[in-house]
């Protein structure tokens, strides 16, 4: 799922415009680049160009990015080029850092201690793109709790917070990704996910979704899609425009008192 865990606003123009993906206070991001980085993830491989540091100048590079709060409350643009040699974490075995370099294993999940000696819940995963691994606070991974309209089990969702293979009864299924631009992979190329807030539900739809790690997807029933993803679709139309009449009532009662 993803949860925005920064603001639009809070986004370094700066930086960007330097990399030619902002101008003129204008982003030149796609959306979904744009959600993983307001999400805490990474964008897909970007095409970055004039890039100066260390006394270097670079005139293109392909990197990821990402965000990362710095001391005083802003945001630093993070660039992850691809990496010679990858540089494993030390909390990591040797043979559990191979087995995610060479796609032997999908995820690796953990109990680690932090810098403060506090217990930290977390999954390792590789980047094929960057050979870089991605290690992800599984407290912050946003946990559906319908997907396609029917709810997910206790058991499924500690399975989806690990980075494990969850099956719901219409055939499709769905893991978490770290080093997913939506943050999900699915034998379907679409999904519908909600979560349950405040007595509401927020829906979610991704598209374009990439195959499970490590297995081929079946083109004609990836687009297949269930009574359940036709009925959440049509909830969350329902839901949008019910928002939608909803703000613009609101509008016009201010305007009323206003006058």
């Amino acid at each position: 799922m993803i949860q925005q865990i920064f603001n639009e606003d809070e986004l370094p123009m700066a930086d960007l415009e330097k990399i030619g993906l902002a101008r003129g206070g204008r982003l030149l991001l796609e959306t979904e680049d744009l959600q993983a980085l307001v999400s805490g993830r990474r964008t897909n491989m970007l095409r970055l160009k004039s890039l100066s540091g260390d006394g270097l100048q670079i005139p293109e590079l392909d990197a990821k990015l990402s965000l990362k709060p710095n001391e005083s409350g802003n945001l630093d643009l993070l660039v992850h080029p691809i990496y010679r040699e990858p540089q494993f974490p030390d909390f990591l075995t040797d043979t559990e850092a191979e087995e995610l370099e060479r796609g032997q294993a999908v995820s690796i999940w953990k109990l680690v201690k932090d810098e403060n000696n506090q217990t930290r819940d977390i999954l390792i995963e590789f980047d094929q793109e960057t050979k870089e691994f991605i290690i992800t606070d599984t407290e912050k991974i946003l946990i559906p709790d319908l997907v396609n309209n029917e709810y997910l089990t206790p058991e499924q969702k500690e399975r989806y917070r690990k980075g494990k293979e969850v099956e719901i009864s219409d055939g499709t299924k769905l893991q978490f990704s770290g080093t997913e631009r939506q943050g999900v992979r699915s034998n379907r190329l679409a999904l519908v996910a909600s979560i349950i807030v405040d007595g509401g539900v927020s829906y979610m739809l991704y598209q374009g979704l990439n195959a499970l790690f490590g297995k081929k997807r079946d083109e004609k029933e990836s687009e297949q899609f269930s009574v359940g993803y036709e009925q959440a679709l049509r909830d969350m139309e329902a839901n949008k425009n019910a928002l939608a009449q909803y703000e613009s009532n609101s509008r016009d009662n201010l305007r009323k008192f206003s006058r």
